[in-house]
């Protein structure tokens, strides 16, 4: 079975990362590899985005309503 590559738009609809941070952290070691495809074009694994995605930590709510 072959893994699912998604392009730029649907990585950005997944991770809610702006391209420029994406590529910042991936240049860290801190976000999936992108896959090199054909045509000089870019995708990234779907299966590393979302374990990616469930690795985050949720942010505490903060102020009035949190209460």
């Amino acid at each position: 079975m072959s893994e699912r590559i998604v392009r730029e738009r649907e990585r950005r609809e997944i991770t809610g990362l702006c391209r420029t941070t994406a590529y910042v952290l991936e240049r860290r070691g801190e976000f999936p590899r992108r896959v090199l495809l054909t045509g000089g074009r870019i995708g990234w694994r779907l299966s590393e985005l979302l374990a990616w995605v469930e690795s985050r930590q949720p942010v505490a709510a903060s102020g009035p309503e949190a209460a």
